[in-house]
């Protein structure tokens, strides 16, 4: 569908309207100015009824003290003329063609928005990013990856909190260096010790006997002295000793072994043993905390593959303004951006800008927007957002508290009494509503 905009308007009899007709210009800013409460912005509320529907009806859409019904003709781009007239304002649509319609065939190429944009500035600032995300149809898409990414992040902090209480647990319990690897055993102590006395026993046993043999051999020697008769079995009895006592020197019997350090063991044996389960406890406890570390990074690899996910998302959507960005805010919902800045920080210019590109965006086909109240802004920005709206190709009509140059027309009383031919105004004053005639 082309680009639609308003080429021709007449008011008579609306609101404080008296007579108003005017062209806007068909690209950009068209500034309909005067004092307060002499019918600008009843100028555009005509526009809104006409165009948004019953539910746009003022109160008092009657001018008061005017004889005549209020009407409204608007001629658009392309060709439809827009009427309401008689007592009850009833609306007459007519296309190119001559055929008659409705609401409905307005509704095709008219944005709600951009006839009620104090709707979009009122609205919050998660409100606004949805509007855009809805329109560039990744809002369903975004809202996916946020619920996975709060999803991955809180698992991701459980888990976080897990492993610091095991870190820090397992940093805390006991350790020590002087002990061995495994638990000590009494019984095997015991048995040690038992061994070891066994062999003193059996090398006490072996010196109480070559004691005997040495005692045995002097007696022998005396009784060679004593008894010469004797002599030859006595020396052969000494022959036989010497062998078993060569052979007893000849593996000598080591020194008896202490059995101090094992006694002193089983004595510390609960001790011991203590120390050694409080290290295979550390051990565990660091193993415990290592292995939920682990699975901690992991968390954080998805939490960060979903967020860049979401990052690819929207760096490859088309936004309607180069300054514009999606981002969030402290509860994770999805927040308009004008150059990093959330709406609160925005200059007045830069929210109408931003406010009029997302509107543009949601219905291209809707080639005008209505703004009311332009007060904020200077000369300088007032040229410098009609400039704008010019390079968008799109038309705006708008009210502002002033009678300068800057202004289209100039409402006075409910009346055009200026015009701007470089803004291909066309006005007609008229005061006395008796004499009106037939459109």
């Amino acid at each position: 569908m082309e680009n639609v905009k308003i080429i021709g308007l007449e008011l008579e009899n609306v609101k404080r309207v008296a007579l108003v007709r005017m062209a806007p210009a068909a690209n950009g800013l068209t500034v309909i100015g005067g004092d307060n409460a002499e019918g600008k912005t009843s100028v555009l509320d005509g526009i809104v009824y006409a165009l948004g529907g019953e539910k746009y009806r003022p109160g008092n859409l009657k001018r008061e003290g005017a004889l005549a019904d209020a009407r409204i003709r608007i001629e658009l781009s392309n060709g439809m003329i827009v009427e309401r007239r008689g007592k009850n304002a009833a609306l007459h649509v007519s296309d190119p063609s001559g055929r008659r319609s409705g609401q409905k065939l307005l509704d095709e190429f008219v944005e709600e928005l951009a006839l009620n944009l104090p709707k979009f500035l009122a609205m919050r600032d998660d409100e606004k990013a949805e509007v855009l995300l809805q329109t560039l149809g990744i809002g369903e898409q975004l809202q996916a990856l946020d619920r996975r990414e709060q999803a991955a992040y809180d698992k991701r902090h459980a888990f976080g909190v897990i492993v610091d209480q095991k870190i820090k647990y397992a940093r805390e319990m006991p350790e020590y260096h002087d002990v061995p690897d495994v638990p000590v055993s009494a019984a095997e102590l015991i048995q040690k010790s038992q061994e070891i006395l066994s062999r003193n026993a059996e090398r006490d046993r072996l010196r109480n006997q070559l004691a005997a043999l040495q005692s045995e051999k002097g007696e022998a020697d005396r009784r060679i002295v004593q008894l010469c008769e004797e002599l030859k079995r006595a020396e052969a009895e000494a022959e036989k000793l010497e062998k078993q006592i060569a052979d007893a020197l000849a593996n000598p019997i080591p020194e008896n072994e202490s059995t101090a350090e094992l006694e002193e063991q089983i004595t510390q044996i609960d001790t011991i043993n203590a120390k050694i389960r409080a290290n295979s406890d550390k051990e565990k406890a660091q193993a415990d905390a290592d292995d939920f570390k682990r699975q901690l990074d992991e968390l954080t690899k998805q939490l960060e593959a979903v967020r860049e996910e979401r990052r690819n998302l929207l760096d490859h959507a088309e936004m309607p303004l180069g300054e514009l960005s999606i981002g969030k805010n402290d509860k994770g919902r999805p927040i308009l951006l004008y150059n990093h800045q959330p709406w609160d920080c925005m200059s007045g210019m830069e929210r109408i800008k931003t406010a009029v590109s997302v509107i543009r965006k949601l219905k291209p086909a809707c080639g005008f927007v209505l703004i009311d109240g332009l007060e904020a802004f200077d000369l300088e920005q007032l040229r410098a957002f009609g400039q704008y709206i010019e390079e968008q190709q799109l038309q705006a009509i708008a009210t502002r508290v002033s009678r300068g140059d800057e202004c289209s027309i100039i409402i006075e009383d409910g009346v055009a009494i200026q015009e701007d031919a470089d803004a291909a105004l066309e006005t007609e004053t008229q005061t006395d509503n008796n004499n009106l005639g037939e459109w």
